[in-house]
């Protein structure tokens, strides 16, 4: 695999991407992409070769972020990709491409309530049926962090860290 010309491709479809310092983030690549490219970005990724290594969200301002973790054995590269959902929180499934997909979609509905629209199977995976309507990593607005604070990696503002609880001795 050429990593320039993937990286060419990457630039076609997505509104950024941006090389990053391994060391620093985990990663090689930072790529936001709009959430109707998502099917079009992973099958190009499967084609040149890379893995879907994780699929989670991130509740930020504006949005709940869905992000791809990607690998390649070979090259070792690895690439972070991210899509906000729409405003119904919805974006597409990719598990007809990665079928690995199938329970990180699942278990990102539990805790985000994000709807992954294609999925086959968007039944509950760890949260009890009756539970449907709880989403347990959703941030209240007092906790919510600004997308681009999160991803400069900037220390928590003294307002969104939960209150110090006493210990028995201080009491």
């Amino acid at each position: 695999m050429d990593v320039k010309s993937v990286v060419q491709q990457w630039q076609k479809m997505a509104t950024s991407v941006e090389e990053v310092d391994y060391a620093v983030s985990g990663y090689d690549y930072s790529i936001c992409l709009e959430g109707a490219t998502v099917p079009a970005f992973a099958s190009m990724m499967l084609e040149a070769g890379f893995y879907l290594v994780d699929l989670m969200a991130v509740h930020v301002e504006p949005a709940i972020e869905v992000v791809y973790q990607l690998a390649h054995v070979e090259t070792r590269c690895r690439v972070m990709a991210r899509a906000f959902v729409d405003e119904k929180g919805e974006i597409p499934s990719i598990t007809d491409i990665y079928q690995g997909a199938n329970w990180h979609e699942r278990e990102t509905r539990d805790f985000h309530g994000v709807v992954f629209v294609g999925h086959p199977n968007l039944e509950p995976l760890i949260l009890a049926e009756e539970d449907v309507d709880l989403k347990p990593l959703l941030k209240t607005e007092k906790t919510l962090k600004d997308v681009a604070a999160v991803r400069r990696g900037q220390p928590e503002d003294e307002a969104a860290k939960p209150e110090a609880v006493k210990s028995p001795e201080q009491s």
